[in-house]
């Protein structure tokens, strides 16, 4: 048997749409995080437009989507009034800091500029100097359970009550609804695997956490079409590793090639051409600063503005771009272009 090609794909906006699930698990966080603060009832709902926050997630350097929740919520603080970043610091409960914390917020003239501004997520992304908040940052530490407000938030909405409290084992504090989970639909079906299975070894590189990435392949059944499904998991466990032989922190999550390298490890010498599918110029990134000279195919299936997506994706070194499945296929179809 002669070697074959290496197709990894992303999940988010690649395989599984996550407009519905993600991209809103993202607006209603960065909203819920202010429900203890003055003038909360007037925050517009949603907060920014799609293509607003697709603008922020393109910035890059946002491993995943709580990073996003984090970056958004820092950018709507520089229009939030509060007493002192300091109020609550000697109080240990997490939940009871940040309750206190919030209840010194005024959130009444972020309401006014969001209700009031066309792209108002935009601009302040634009008046960004990209310098972390302490204020904010300080209720995005640790993990869920131990301290992590604006992930807990996150994983709350996304997950739903019943599938919060399998994964993490304690009930939720700030949402008991169904889980935005629920919403997602697959960007690309069955059909396109099974056909690009037979000629290619496919595999999976995402930041998602393992049973996240793992619910819709189930769902769905297309688990099958991949030899190695590569997570944030996977990230983590070799954070770890490496600070524990070095001492240092480090992030191996994308644009890092980390996950790329280990699938091309993996397999081996039963490859010689590899390619990596993604929706962001972080993907397109990873792609390029691989030691296995990833090919890289940015799609844009569910963007909000295709044009401006397609020249981020080429100005992060994407190779290839596709709109839609039959261009995707037509790319691995064509051997003039792979």
């Amino acid at each position: 048997m002669g070697k074959k090609r290496l197709i990894v794909f992303d999940m988010d906006g690649v395989i599984v749409d996550v407009s519905r699930s993600y991209r809103e698990t993202v607006r209603k966080a960065a909203r819920l995080f202010f429900s203890g603060a003055h003038s909360y009832h007037t925050l517009p709902d949603p907060l920014f437009t799609l293509e607003d926050l697709s603008k922020v997630k393109q910035s890059g350097g946002l491993n995943n989507d709580w990073d996003l929740t984090c970056r958004v919520i820092e950018l709507l603080c520089s229009r939030v009034k509060h007493s002192d970043v300091k109020t609550g610091s000697d109080i240990s409960d997490p939940w009871i800091r940040y309750r206190s914390v919030l209840s010194g917020c005024d959130v009444g003239e972020l309401a006014s500029f969001l209700s009031n501004r066309n792209h108002a997520l935009t601009r302040l992304l634009e008046e960004s100097r990209s310098v972390e908040n302490p204020f904010v940052r300080s209720f995005y530490a640790a993990d869920v359970g131990s301290g992590n407000i604006i992930k807990q938030i996150f994983q709350e909405i996304y997950l739903g009550r019943v599938l919060f409290k399998t994964t993490y084992g304690i009930g939720p504090e700030m949402h008991s609804g169904k889980g935005l989970i629920e919403n997602e639909t697959l960007l690309l079906h069955g059909e396109i695997f099974k056909r690009l299975a037979t000629e290619n070894i496919l595999a999976i590189a995402t930041g998602r956490p393992g049973n996240e990435a793992g619910h819709p392949l189930n769902l769905f059944g297309i688990k099958k079409y991949f030899t190695r499904i590569y997570t944030h998991d996977d990230c983590v466990r070799a954070e770890e590793k490496i600070f524990h032989e070095k001492g240092c922190r480090i992030s191996l999550g994308k644009p890092d090639p980390y996950m790329l390298d280990a699938v091309a490890e993996d397999m081996g010498e039963s490859v010689d051409r590899y390619c990596y599918i993604g929706d962001m110029p972080d993907d397109m990134l990873a792609a390029k600063r691989s030691k296995y000279g990833y090919v890289g195919v940015g799609v844009t299936f569910s963007a909000v503005n295709k044009k401006d997506l397609t020249e981020a994706l080429a100005d992060a070194g994407a190779d290839h771009t596709a709109g839609d499945a039959e261009a995707l296929l037509s790319i691995f179809e064509n051997e003039n272009l792979f």
